[in-house]
């Protein structure tokens, strides 16, 4: 060591007195230069640099290989949407930084400015989840979600412990709830209480165990059961009103599809679904086999011990209970129908579903807790957990349905619509939602409906139907968005949680999305044909409202 040192020192002097001598010592060349190059090789080489290079390289075969009878842009749309959906695919990248190549690969392909992709980033939708984000915060702060998961899983969970049952009960609580307000916002209230269940698992020990089979069940079924019960109402999604609203500027004298008259077609199709989906997800990931290893984590005596433990509801608790409680009933009444006008009319149409998320989450932040002096509800600290990785990803989706649109891609994709007036009649149903179904993972569900709907009714009198035999298909199939986080915000709720990926939406929501397609089928010529009267007369069309024509 004496001698490492001597040398070591004499290096620095010597180095200090020849002016050529480099600023940092030499070290000396652990390894000859051929294994150096090899390991060189290595570090270039490998599985997930070489995906990373298939992202440009992909983008630049859909570039050289495919024409479209259109803009440029159109086909430069495809080839970015390639590159992006294959990072997302394969993770070569971290999902958030994927999430903002539209902020480059747009502008450098001309599909939009730099300042109108970033203002994508940023709508009343991205709202709604960041104000909602903060209430839930605020839920789990106070330990609400655990009186309510405690509360469900007592009443589901069955005794000895059936995860299909309390599977069940969980997606059923969430598709109740979806009945009557944005898929989203069902979401994001449910999301807390299905994690409030899935705390009380050790971290599992793998990806195939039953805990993690289990949590993967769950967060897919909140989500994908929010989706599913926002079809059975008309407020429970935007998507049918504006059909509705379609329907009766297109259509004004006929008779036009009330609250009831949805719901007797909407309830019978939701519930079909939503059987398979509850089906599905046992089969995959929750057996009844699979009691034995999650009862010890949930033991009926034990959970009652824990709900007694909480005790009465506190002050704070209370209050952030009634700031959800508003925010809900706001949500259900903004807009109602148009014969029953929601409060959103006093401000003629300007604000939204975000407004009124981020002013309450804003409450939070002046009511006090009562716990100490001075302290509110909610402080920045408790927020430093919001998910803005989540906040990108579904900024990236609005940007993505954006540049469709803007790029002509949207267009193309619908003049492949005219191969309908040439196949059967009873093919029709499921080819309308198979293509609804399809936009819908790139594009947001209203938009999918507006951009589709218009065209199902020009197809329709071309083929001589009933235009509800194609409009209806066309809604629903839009809300199938099974497959990507960014279909729907609200399947980026469940993405958030760091408990699913892709590969489990893709690998339940392929036989979903094909179950729903079947149920369509089977429905809209039976009980459809009942409910909405489409084998009678054809109605004529009236002059069209301008806002919908605009639109469409």
């Amino acid at each position: 060591m004496e001698n490492s040192n001597n040398n070591d020192h004499n290096h620095y002097s010597n180095s200090d007195n020849d002016p050529k001598a480099p600023l940092l010592p030499l070290q000396e060349p652990t390894q000859t230069s051929e294994n150096s190059y090899n390991s060189n090789i290595k570090i270039i080489f490998t599985v997930k640099n070489l995906l990373i290079l298939l992202g440009p390289l992909l983008c630049m075969i859909v570039c050289l290989c495919v024409q479209f009878e259109g803009p440029k842009t159109s086909r430069d749309m495809l080839a970015v949407l390639v590159w992006i959906f294959w990072w997302w695919l394969t993770e070569a990248i971290p999902m958030p930084i994927t999430s903002m190549a539209p902020l480059f690969l747009f502008p450098i392909f001309g599909i939009a400015s730099a300042d109108d992709v970033a203002k994508t980033y940023m709508n009343d939708v991205v709202a709604l989840v960041l104000g909602s984000f903060i209430l839930a915060l605020a839920v789990e702060h106070y330990d609400i979600h655990k009186r309510l998961a405690l509360n469900i899983t007592l009443m589901f969970c069955g005794d000895p412990l059936n995860p299909p049952l309390l599977l069940l009960g969980i997606c059923g609580t969430t598709a109740f709830v979806s009945m009557w307000m944005h898929n989203t916002a069902a979401a994001v209230i449910m999301m807390p209480v299905a994690t409030g269940i899935l705390h009380r698992f050790p971290a599992s020990s793998g990806r195939s165990d039953p805990v993690s089979n289990f949590s993967k069940a769950v967060v897919l079924g909140v989500i994908y059961s929010a989706g599913i019960g926002g079809m059975s109402t008309l407020t429970g999604t935007g998507v049918n009103l504006i059909l509705v609203g379609m329907w009766k500027s297109y259509f004004p004298d006929a008779e036009q599809i009330g609250f009831a008259t949805w719901s007797f077609f909407g309830v019978p199709l939701a519930l079909s679904i939503f059987i398979a989906m509850w089906g599905i997800l046992c089969l995959f990931y929750c057996t009844k086999a699979s009691g034995s290893a999650l009862s010890e984590y949930l033991d009926k005596t034990l959970l009652k011990r824990e709900l007694e433990a909480l005790g009465p509801m506190c002050f704070a608790e209370k209050m952030v209970l009634s700031v959800f409680s508003v925010l809900i009933a706001l949500w259900m009444t903004r807009s109602l129908t148009d014969d029953i006008p929601g409060w959103g009319d006093l401000f003629q149409g300007r604000v939204g579903d975000g407004t009124v998320s981020v002013m309450m989450a804003t409450l939070l932040f002046i009511i006090p807790s009562k716990k100490g002096k001075g302290e509110k509800l909610m402080d920045w600290n408790k927020c430093k957990k919001l998910p803005w990785n989540i906040v990108l990803l579904l900024g990236a989706g609005f940007a993505i349905a954006d540049g469709v649109r803007r790029s002509g891609l949207a267009q193309i994709l619908s003049s492949y619509l005219d191969f309908l007036e040439n196949i059967p009649y009873l093919a029709v149903a499921p080819a309308v939602c198979l293509i609804s179904g399809f936009i819908t993972e790139f594009t947001s569900n209203n938009a999918t409906t507006t951009l589709v709907v218009p065209l199902l009714i020009q197809v329709a009198e071309t083929m001589d139907m009933h235009p509800l035999t194609l409009m209806i298909p066309g809604a629903i199939g839009a809300q199938f968005a099974f497959l990507l986080p960014t279909s729907t915000p609200s399947n980026i709720v469940g993405f958030s949680t760091g408990r699913i990926d892709i590969k489990d939406m893709i690998k339940v929501g392929i036989p979903l999305k094909i179950i729903g397609i079947g149920a369509m089928t089977i429905l809209m010529p039976t009980l459809g044909a009942l409910v909405f009267q489409t084998n009678g007369p054809i109605p004529s069309p009236g002059i069209l409202d301008s806002s919908i024509h605009s639109r469409a």
